[in-house]
């Protein structure tokens, strides 16, 4: 009897441990957590609450674990003290391997709003219905560097997108680039191994100014494109919040009926683009190197959630047959005039992870992760990354079970026959596991086009003979690329032309900075290159390294330009977040009341106002000895402040001239500036951006245009080319 009783209360037991691991094995409990609380709450099952209750061992017994078990006050520690041995062990097998690429990142959670039903041009649930709200997780990264770079290094940037959809998971793995840098996976390697620091000496770290970066980009045509988008403002974008995504690659999306199309996958942002200024960016890597991480928690912590609207540019293969480049590039874009962006939904992060190591460290994007309604297309860089992704992730998590660790887990049940494996988290009690099979009475059941709304390949679609548009006719094996992916110029020509004037300077002003640190032949190599871009450009990045350009080479010069690749063209649409910095004294009566009226109306505005002074008193959010101006999107003085400003001012509470630094430097950053009263009498300069006022509502209505502006580029040099 007693032995019946136990083991009833240990199946008790089971079961509640067996629900408690796999949430999904339920179906009613699928639909309680999808009423939870929050954009996370799917997680919720899995959280650890150690607000109360004593301390245990793995295995839940309580202990204490604070001191080692000796022989003898003095002796030594003894190998039979387990608790030592299990708390050691865990420590030292804390560590899972970073990711090759990608490793430095940040992720939030939130939700994907459908605007309306898409069935036309898809079979994909999530975009069926207008309103349909489906979980999302967002890991955004640099790409170069390793988990402790720092985030405003000059890179491309990761922007992948997991969509928790109601069919099964679905990543969109892309960057804040529409191009990347070589057309076949099978460089991929070699690219990687050419960015990384160098292998004897490890440096430099997040960054591509050596000689392997650029020895392999002015050796491989294909990364021009990419190149120029990374030497422009994409590069070195102000937040992730203020940066677009890209899913990179030509996509197929197919309806019920079979019909396909090819797109292109584009996340805006609703914040609008901006990008920082070299020097500012690496006096924030010093400075602040978690910039873009805290900027994203911290937003999100306060309420404004960030947004971006996920749109589509959709294409017909036969009118994609008649452009000028492939679509299968993946080193060209399409441009908007040729196929325009159609909004599909709206992306809100709106909750910080709980853990990093268990969601943003732990997520696990793979391409292959599509669902019903989406397709691949024939696109070799694609084709080699869902493979890629999948290898490296067992890589990283030592097995195949990586997809039931609960970041990875679908809000859906997983019903198939994988079984075991390294860290197997489930207990599956079907003792047939295999198909077909009748002990099982054949489930689980094959879902297919028309029976289970099962995902299917796009029936329409073949492989591509040679010299074919994608889609149409057969194809033998080869191991060549097709002559329409031969053009690796104009595009890159057209990126150029589409930037503003300072914008091509800055672009250029980071081609001599990146190219003036390699071997002279190399430059030699990266100047042909460029001039088949642009003799312009060629001319004037030889010009500092002291080299002759090569004659002008026409082949794909064009004067064509696209829009929407411009990011200090426009302002930007919303002000909300962007950060001031209220330069106060002690020393100067009123000054740090004035400091609280400018708060008070910039937080109206949601505005983050930050008051800095010689100390941390009453009022003061922080002081000039830890301020710098790479903190504030623009900054004011307060009235009386010239004294502190002076070109003379010491104080022994701050390095010299600080308050003097942060106002020169934003304005050598392009940031508005603007002084109170006799502040400014000091003043750096009298031209756009720079506002003199003495009443708080006056200052505040015309700096917010200023803040709007983001950045005043005429203040920034430009060749001289008379």
């Amino acid at each position: 009897m007693l032995l019946h009783v136990h083991s009833a209360l240990l199946a008790t037991a089971f079961a509640s441990l067996a629900h408690a691991q796999c949430p999904f094995a339920d179906v009613g409990n699928l639909a309680a957590r999808a009423e939870g609380l929050g954009s996370r709450s799917h997680l919720a099952d899995f959280e650890v609450d150690d607000s109360e209750g004593y301390m245990t061992s793995d295995v839940g017994g309580p202990i204490e674990d604070q001191e080692v078990l000796t022989a003898g006050e003095r002796g030594p520690t003894l190998l039979e003290d387990f608790i030592f041995r299990q708390k050691i062990t865990h420590f030292d097998h804390e560590r899972v391997p970073e990711r090759a690429v990608h490793a430095r990142g940040a992720g939030a959670h939130g939700t994907f709003t459908s605007y309306g039903d898409y069935s036309n041009i898809t079979a994909a649930s999530f975009l069926g219905e207008a309103g349909k709200e489906t979980p999302i997780f967002v890991r955004f990264s640099t790409v170069a560097g390793s988990r402790g770079s720092a985030d405003t290094a000059r890179d491309v940037h990761g922007f992948a997108t997991r969509f928790y959809t109601d069919e099964g998971n679905f990543d969109i793995v892309g960057n804040n680039i529409p191009v990347f840098f070589i057309q076949s996976a099978i460089q991929f390697p070699d690219l990687i191994h050419a960015v990384k620091p160098s292998p004897d000496s490890e440096v430099p770290q997040a960054a591509t100014a050596h000689d392997s970066a650029w020895d392999f980009f002015s050796q491989q045509s294909t990364t021009l494109h990419t190149l120029l988008w990374a030497m422009a403002g994409y590069g070195l974008p102000r937040s992730y919040r203020h940066m677009d995504g890209f899913g990179v690659h030509t996509y197929r999306l197919v309806t019920d009926d079979g019909t396909s199309r090819l797109v292109k996958w584009h996340f805006k942002s609703k914040q609008g683009r901006a990008s920082l200024v070299w020097d500012e960016a690496q006096h924030l890597a010093g400075k602040n190197p978690d910039f873009h991480r805290r900027d994203l928690w911290d937003a999100i912590a306060a309420g404004h959630a960030p947004e971006w609207e996920l749109a589509v540019q959709v294409v017909d293969e036969e009118a994609a047959a008649a452009w000028d480049f492939d679509l299968l590039d993946p080193t060209k874009i399409i441009p908007e005039e040729l196929a325009p962006l159609q909004p599909l939904g709206l992306l809100r992060l709106d909750a910080n992870p709980a853990n990093y190591f268990a969601e943003t460290e732990q997520v696990m994007f793979q391409p292959g992760h599509i669902v019903r309604g989406v397709d691949f297309s024939d696109d070799p860089l694609l084709q080699g990354r869902i493979f890629s992704y999948l290898d490296t992730q067992l890589n990283r998590h030592g097995g195949p079970n990586f997809e039931q660790l609960p970041i990875n887990r679908p809000v859906t049940p997983v019903r198939n026959n994988n079984r075991d494996g390294a860290a197997q988290n489930l207990i599956h009690t079907n003792t047939a596991p295999y198909s077909p099979n009748t002990l099982n009475k054949g489930y689980p059941r094959q879902a297919g086009r028309d029976e289970g709304r099962g995902f299917f390949t796009d029936p329409n679609r073949k492989v591509a003979a040679s010299g074919s548009g994608s889609g149409s006719g057969g194809a033998s094996l080869v191991r060549r690329r097709p002559q329409s992916f031969a053009d690796h110029w104009s595009q890159p020509r057209l990126f150029y032309n589409s930037l503003t004037s300072v914008e091509q300077q800055l672009l250029i002003d980071a081609m001599r900075f990146e190219v003036s640190q390699v071997s002279p032949a190399i430059q030699e190599n990266v100047l042909v290159q460029l001039n088949k871009i642009s003799h312009d450009v060629a001319v004037r990045v030889a010009t500092t390294l002291g080299l002759d350009a090569p004659a002008a080479d026409p082949t794909y010069y064009h004067d064509n330009t696209t829009a929407g690749l411009s990011i200090m063209g426009e302002p930007l649409p919303s002000i909300a977040t962007l950060h001031v910095g209220l330069l106060a004294s002690h020393r100067v009566n009123g000054s740090l009341a004035q400091a609280a009226a400018l708060k008070e109306a910039f937080a109206a505005l949601d505005v983050t106002a930050a008051v800095v002074a010689e100390t941390l008193a009453d009022g003061v959010d922080s002081t000039y000895a830890t301020s710098d101006a790479v903190a504030f999107d623009g900054i004011i003085a307060t009235n009386g402040l010239d004294v502190l400003l002076a070109s003379k001012a010491k104080s022994p509470l701050y390095p010299t001239r600080r308050p003097a630094q942060i106002v020169e430097d934003g304005y050598h950053w392009g940031k508005p500036i603007g002084y109170m009263g006799s502040s400014a009498a000091a003043r750096v300069a009298e031209d756009d951006g720079v506002y003199a006022v003495d009443s708080v509502g006056a200052l505040v209505d015309a700096f917010k245009q200023g803040l709007a502006t983001f950045k005043f580029t005429d203040r920034f040099a430009l060749d001289d080319q008379s």
